[in-house]
């Protein structure tokens, strides 16, 4: 029974411990780009700062992790002016992401499939206006002496997390001032070993 155990008790210590560390994310070198489309041609794109992140590493290995970003910033790069004050502000109010009661969205890894050296299927919850969708998505990441750098794209439907404006799926007759329902994040987190 003892030696029984003592086995169990390797097996655990061996296997569910991997030698991870967690590894904060540099935010300031971190940057995630969303990039957003219309029905008919044409479309916006930006940025929203990354407050924080942080990956489990085995070595250079993505293990898990997670990242929130600030609402609050989400800003256009395309525009300049008054047209950008209009669409930031519009970016912002409850049409759209409601940060003043949504000030943060997060991502937080559940799983990790590694499909070929440095890269990855990941999956995990995204939480946008208070709604958590699990995702899936590529993921590659590269390693340069200290710096392991995780890159990947997400494509959302932005109706799932309430962001219905301009949406052709609940709005007659919007014609070319329809919007997508999809739109792309390009997150690169940026850490030091």
């Amino acid at each position: 029974m003892l030696n029984t155990i003592l086995a169990i008790v390797t097996f655990f210590t061996l296997t569910g411990t991997e030698n991870t560390n967690d590894v904060q994310a540099n935010v300031t070198e971190s940057t995630v780009i969303w990039k957003a489309t219309k029905v008919v041609g044409g479309g916006h794109e930006g940025t929203v700062v990354v407050k924080e992140a942080d990956l489990k590493l085995k070595g250079t290995e993505l293990k898990g992790g997670s990242f929130t970003v600030d609402m609050t910033t989400i800003s256009s790069t395309d525009l300049e002016g008054e047209w950008k004050d209009k669409l930031d502000g519009h970016l912002k109010n409850d049409d759209f992401f409601g940060v003043a009661t949504y000030p943060t969205s997060t991502f937080k890894i559940t799983k990790v499939q590694k499909t070929a050296e440095g890269k990855y299927n990941v999956t995990g919850d995204i939480t946008i206006k208070g709604t958590t969708e699990s995702i899936t998505f590529p993921t590659t990441v590269t390693a340069e002496g200290d710096k392991v750098t995780t890159n990947a794209t997400i494509t959302l439907n932005r109706t799932k997390y309430g962001v219905k404006y301009g949406s052709s799926s609940f709005f007659d007759n919007l014609g070319d001032k329809a919007i997508s329902d999809e739109f792309k994040l390009i997150v690169t987190l940026v850490t030091v070993k």
